[in-house]
């Protein structure tokens, strides 16, 4: 069976489920063969067979999809691609796929693409062919050169049209990420405030809480990820315990874990540091130096977090693996960590996640013992390069890759000297140190709210960056929060 007909087959298949599977499966087949003949196109010659192969596969996907309804649009929507309205779920098989797409995509100035008439495979080579080489300086130059090859090459079945800064889906689903938040850090307070008490919280809350959590990774991961730059001093024991839920959730789903197994994550992350709850609060919020049985007090919270879930009245419904986890995630790979024990043990995976997810959001945040918290660009440097931190090396790798090498939040000074906020990592993994940012002050240094997103990765007409970063910085020193530019 040749390329086109299996993929009209595989197709049929997805035509036959029905509701959101027709575009959401349907898509993503049609964004590989799409980055497939990309691919191709840079390799060999337009007559090479294997290019002709994957332009009539693409050619052929694209005639059956755009079947189904009479219409067929790709739109780009921040780091996100839709299909006819239907979003396009990101995950370990399509990432690279995506990320060129939205690259080349950008890169042209491109944000919209419909299928007014079914293309031919002549029509898809133009296309393509001018998203790997666009013509101009700026994007809108970028656009308007495409537009023109397609008039002169009497292409007529393309509406090409500019990104959208953003969209009503954006905003619907950063509400829902801030929702989802919020309910989190109260229900976390009302957990630990009800083992403070002696009293037994509801477990169903937290359920619902954690379900809310994987389900917004899946939807809008950036948004999610992006408020736990807000790391609230006052309330930091519980938006500590929520942004490592988050971490742990998010760098889970790209260790391949599935979404009950993230829903066991997330209820261990949630719960690691409960055994707080019966340190004394004086302790917990000490500004000086502690005394050795302060210290100790401090360091006997894993094991008094296990006590703590042993008691709750739905005990027999908590996984066994988030008590270890509460036990584990100070021990460190060597063990030479706390609670010290005397059993030859190997941490739990569970265990070295949370470990990893813990110390980058401590090591960032302002607590009361710690009044300049460590830029994260600088904070997984440090767990990637010390190895007496005691983190698996494998997962941290994950947990940069997750954020990049400037995280969400990383405060730059550009050498536009232009303010700018990580917003997200760049979609091209090539360009994983060129983040996606919100710059947040003109040259003069005059700051700007919201700001306007750019992407460090834009070139110039002479193939310079137009943006580069000098340094990360302290927000603080230039009078900016950084956590108000994710509400």
């Amino acid at each position: 069976m040749n390329r086109p007909a299996r993929a009209s087959q595989v197709l049929q298949a997805i035509k036959d489920a029905g509701g959101d599977a027709l575009y959401r499966e349907g898509g993503k087949l049609l964004i590989n063969a799409i980055a497939g003949c990309l691919r191709n196109l840079r390799l060999y010659p337009v007559e090479n067979a294997t290019v002709q192969s994957s332009i009539e596969e693409l050619r052929a996907c694209g005639a059956e999809l755009r079947a189904f309804e009479g219409e067929l649009e790709i739109r780009l929507a921040g780091e996100f691609l839709f299909v006819n309205s239907t979003r396009l779920r990101l995950d370990l098989g399509n990432y690279t796929n995506f990320s060129l797409l939205l690259s080349l995509f950008r890169g042209a100035g491109v944000g919209q693409l419909k299928l007014t008439a079914t293309p031919t495979a002549r029509d898809w080579t133009v296309l393509l062919g001018y998203l790997l080489a666009p013509q101009g300086g700026s994007p809108e130059a970028k656009l308007e050169g495409l537009l023109k090859r397609l008039d002169d090459t009497k292409v007529e079945c393309f509406e090409v049209g500019a990104p959208v800064e953003a969209s009503e889906d954006q905003e619907k689903s950063k509400d829902a990420a801030k929702r989802t938040y919020t309910r989190s850090v109260e229900a976390t307070r009302e957990v630990m405030q009800s083992v403070r008490m002696g009293q037994s919280p509801s477990l169903r809350k937290i359920k619902r809480v954690v379900q809310g959590i994987v389900d917004q990774i899946f939807n809008d991961e950036s948004s999610l990820i992006g408020l736990t730059t807000i790391r609230d001093y006052d309330d930091y024991t519980f938006t500590h315990s929520v942004n490592v839920c988050i971490f742990s959730v998010a760098l889970g789903r790209r260790l391949g874990l599935s979404r009950l197994q993230l829903y066991d994550l997330g209820m261990a992350a949630l719960f690691h540091d409960i055994g707080k709850s019966r340190v004394p609060v004086d302790v917990l919020n000490k500004p000086d130096v502690l005394t050795d049985d302060e210290w100790k007090a401090i360091a006997s919270h894993p094991w008094l977090g296990v006590l703590g879930l042993f008691q709750l009245k739905e005990a027999q419904e908590f996984p066994y693996r988030s008590m270890l986890v509460a036990y584990q995630h100070h021990m460190k790979r060597d063990l030479t960590g706390y609670p010290r024990t005397t059993r030859t043990t190997a941490l739990t995976f569970y265990s070295r996640i949370v470990a990893v997810a813990d110390g980058f959001d401590a090591a960032t945040s302002r607590r009361s013992y710690q009044s300049e918290p460590m830029a994260p660009a600088a904070v997984l440097a440090e767990m990637r390069d010390n190895p007496r931190r005691g983190m698996d090396p494998v997962i941290v790798k994950a947990f940069v890759n997750l954020l990049g090498i400037y995280p969400v939040g990383t405060f730059l000074v550009l050498d536009t000297f232009e303010l700018a906020i990580v917003q997200s990592t760049n979609p091209n993994p090539e360009f994983v140190s060129r983040p996606i940012v919100r710059v947040v002050s003109d040259p003069m240094g005059v700051v700007m709210f919201p700001g306007a997103v750019a992407d460090l990765a834009e070139r110039g007409a002479d193939g310079v960056f137009l943006r580069s970063i000098i340094k990360t910085a302290d927000p603080e020193k230039y009078g900016i929060r950084v956590g108000d530019y994710f509400l």
